[in-house]
């Protein structure tokens, strides 16, 4: 809902200004006169989402994480909830985020929890964080679990700076190299084919080869845009089927090299949501529940979604978990000793630091073996153009002499 800005006099005659969401400037006008405010102006705030469009995902990890460890100190020094997010708006400068935090602290104002006043904000805040608050609050160590909503941010964030840095310069050689053959074969070759134009002596396989490609390049462009857009199109209709999502999830997990890196990254992210959940008191069917739609993975969201209905049963997760191949028997193992000593949630996080190691470890090895083949890569295709060239001209060498 839009936000606006108003200036005004209240009851007693005073000056008063702020802002109010609604969704017309009539509609704040008639919302500010029932709660007893003339307003005498009246203008829509600049970064708030007008017309269905919405800014949100502007707002970062960083900026998140930031913003929870902020309330949390608030929070912990004995502050009240309304004047501690009135503290963060006040602190924070004009955006998207101050945005929701003037929307959120209208809702406290009304008389709604946390937890509730935050729900209406998502995806910004997604489920488990609602759930996590909601369990801080009603157990009265909110600001312990805001502490550890924060780190948990600050390590999600940390875990794709370090992947988006790991993929940065394979990438930019990828791009590079794409680049200099798409000039090569568009703009070189073909000025250099009329050497071979009046000579009829049989090419080599491998320089018929470019020439077509070249052609195919030079004359079908329009076809292979055309090819590429029908493609996109095509995978966005079929990603609409959850068949095919879950089809394709499963065969990224089967990919050599990046599928157990991704499954390690996965389980991470699985032990440390479900551990930091139920630490944080919330009841364990809710915690599978948040934590599978945590998940990316169709794969398994698919067995944590049957999962829990076992566990409403009686099951216990240990046995649930070990019947797929998608946890490792180290995690099963870990998951069976928390069960009977009763420290689940320890045991979890626990596992969530290894796999997270592991996925670092196992992310620094792909990548010292990706960045080598990469340039051999460059290095056949650049050496293909090369050979394919020269061997016509070795030909027509050895016609002359």
């Amino acid at each position: 809902m839009p936000i606006f800005r108003y200036k005004g006099y209240g009851r007693e005659g005073k000056e008063t200004a702020g802002t109010v969401t609604a969704d017309t400037p009539r509609g704040a006008r008639e919302k500010l006169k029932a709660d007893g405010i003339l307003a005498t102006a009246i203008e829509a705030e600049a970064s708030a989402p007008q017309g269905g469009f919405s800014l949100r995902h502007r707002v970062g990890l960083p900026e998140l994480a930031l913003l929870t460890r902020r309330l949390a100190t608030l929070v912990g020094a004995s502050m009240p909830l309304f004047e501690a997010v009135a503290t963060l708006v006040e602190q924070e400068r004009p955006g998207e985020l101050r945005s929701v935090l003037i929307r959120v602290k209208e809702r406290l104002a009304e008389g709604k929890g946390l937890a509730a006043a935050l729900a209406e904000e998502q995806p910004l805040f997604s489920e488990s964080y609602i759930s996590m608050v909601a369990a801080g609050a009603a157990s009265g160590a909110l600001d312990t679990i805001l502490e550890r909503l924060a780190d948990f941010l600050e390590e999600q964030e940390a875990i794709r700076s370090r992947v988006t840095s790991a993929l940065a310069y394979p990438l930019l050689m990828a791009v590079v190299g794409c680049g200099v053959m798409l000039f090569l074969l568009a703009f070189v070759i073909p000025k250099i084919t009329t050497v071979f134009a009046d000579n009829k002596a049989a090419l080599p396989l491998i320089t018929i080869v470019l020439l077509k490609v070249s052609t195919i390049l030079r004359k079908g462009w329009w076809l292979l845009l055309l090819a590429a857009a029908a493609g996109v199109i095509a995978y966005k209709r079929m990603m609409k089927s959850a068949a095919f999502h879950l089809k394709r999830d499963g065969l990224l997990l089967r990919f050599p090299l990046f599928g157990p890196l991704m499954q390690k990254l996965l389980l991470a992210r699985f032990a440390s949501i479900l551990g930091l959940l139920l630490s944080s008191g919330v009841p364990v069917i809710m915690a599978m529940e948040i934590t599978g739609e945590a998940l990316v993975n169709r794969a398994y969201r698919l067995f944590l979604s049957d999962a829990r209905s076992e566990l409403m049963e009686g099951g216990k997760l240990s046995a649930t978990l070990g019947r797929s191949p998608l946890f490792p028997p180290l995690l099963i193992h870990m998951i069976g000793i928390g069960e009977q000593s009763g420290t689940l949630d320890a045991m979890l996080n626990k596992a969530g630091t290894a796999f997270e190691r592991e996925f670092d470890t196992a992310t620094t090895r792909f990548m010292a073996l990706l960045e080598p083949v990469m340039v051999l890569s460059m290095g056949l295709a650049v050496g293909f153009v090369v050979v394919a060239v020269l061997l016509p001209i070795f030909q027509l060498n050895q016609l002359v002499k």
